[in-house]
């Protein structure tokens, strides 16, 4: 049986499409997916993102676990609010899962996991942290609500006034923990999933939907996890189970740079795959690809290159360029020109640096 987020009757009542996703049931779309990718790139949309996972980490020892369990390295941040982007990779180097984690202090760190691997994250971590005395406590207490587009900050505050100040003056990557006001305690981090400025508003679940329909009314659009897919698409983040997994590393991924291999002296889980990896050379890379003609791109398609064959991760028209994109896995060095073979056909595409689309505008022209 599928659960529900604390917005699930707020969905029904804005007919929203809905459909089972990790579990959860979960709007697909509230009439045109492509009218909602257009309000998130031109001006401002709400995601209930609610399935989302918020663990609290606490505990004295707290960072020099979080050294270990993470490929990139917490004592890189140090003000409170800092987030920081990470994989968690088991021994072979693949990734377990993407995640933020934000710095909150010395003993306290709060990080945000995908909701389709809940469970195995969950017992990792667990197992992890056996005798370390780090406390882990799942907030399944809060929900989240992801405001985003080019007015998504201005709307935020017009519709949440003095709740969420302290959020004004946040640099990207940063979140602020809000005092109890109307709406209860907030937790605002300048963070998303859409290639777009924009909030991702941590809030007591009995108060998520008073906090939905304020932004509503100050013109804020409910946005499905269709426009979501093809928006994170465009900015070229990765999806997990797609564009990465328990069998690709974070360097055959395109996540090199989450990566802290420096200093050399911190022994975090999967290490030593990725120094081989990469002093033997990275095989595949992932890149992004347009269609040079008509079709439609869907992850698993065969790519055709130069230096052999590759594969699509994830892909879709996009919205912003009125192409056919996607993100692919192929062997390093492949030239710029390729096919990909679609229905029996090999089409002629090309390879391109992602994103794609970021903060309203192609990349790509």
């Amino acid at each position: 049986m599928s659960q529900h987020t604390p917005l699930y009757d707020r969905h029904l009542a804005a007919k929203a499409k809905m459909v089972d996703f990790a579990g959860w049931e979960m709007p697909i779309h509230y009439g045109s997916q492509l009218e909602e990718h257009h309000q998130v790139r031109r001006d401002a949309g709400m995601f209930d993102v609610s399935h989302m996972v918020v663990l609290d980490l606490t505990g004295p020892d707290v960072t020099p676990f979080l050294r270990r369990l993470l490929a990139n390295d917490v004592a890189r941040i140090h003000t409170p609010g800092k987030a920081l982007y990470s994989c968690m990779l088991n021994e072979r180097g693949g990734v377990i899962d993407d995640l933020i984690v934000y710095f909150m202090n010395d003993d306290w760190y709060r990080m945000v996991v995908n909701a389709a691997t809940r469970a195995k994250d969950l017992a990792w971590i667990e197992v992890q942290a056996e005798g370390t005395g780090v406390a882990i406590r799942e907030r399944d207490d809060l929900a989240m609500i992801a405001v985003q587009g080019p007015n998504a900050r201005d709307k935020a505050h017009a519709a949440l006034g003095t709740a969420i100040d302290p959020a004004r003056e946040l640099k990207p990557f940063f979140a602020a923990p809000c005092p109890a006001g109307e709406y209860g305690e907030l937790f605002v981090a300048r963070t998303g999933y859409t290639g777009e400025d924009g909030y991702e508003i941590m809030v007591g679940a009995d108060q998520a939907a008073r906090v939905w329909d304020a932004l509503l009314t100050a013109g804020v659009q409910p946005i499905g996890l269709g426009a979501r897919d093809t928006l994170r698409l465009e900015a070229g983040m990765n999806l997990y189970g797609q564009d990465m997994d328990e069998d690709i590393t974070p360097l055959e991924a395109g996540l090199a740079w989450t990566v802290a291999l420096e200093p050399v002296d911190r022994d975090f889980i999967g290490r030593q795959v990725l120094e081989q990896q990469r002093a033997q050379g990275v095989p595949r890379q992932l890149v992004g690809l347009i269609l040079d003609g008509r079709g439609v791109l869907r992850a698993h398609q065969k790519v055709i290159t130069d230096q052999g064959e590759g594969e699509t991760t994830s892909g879709s028209f996009s919205p912003t360029l009125g192409k056919a994109i996607a993100l692919a896995r192929v062997p390093a060095n492949a030239a710029p020109q390729c096919q990909v073979e679609i229905r029996g056909k090999q089409l002629p595409a090309h390879i391109v640096k992602y994103p794609f689309a970021r903060h309203g505008k192609s990349l790509c022209d």
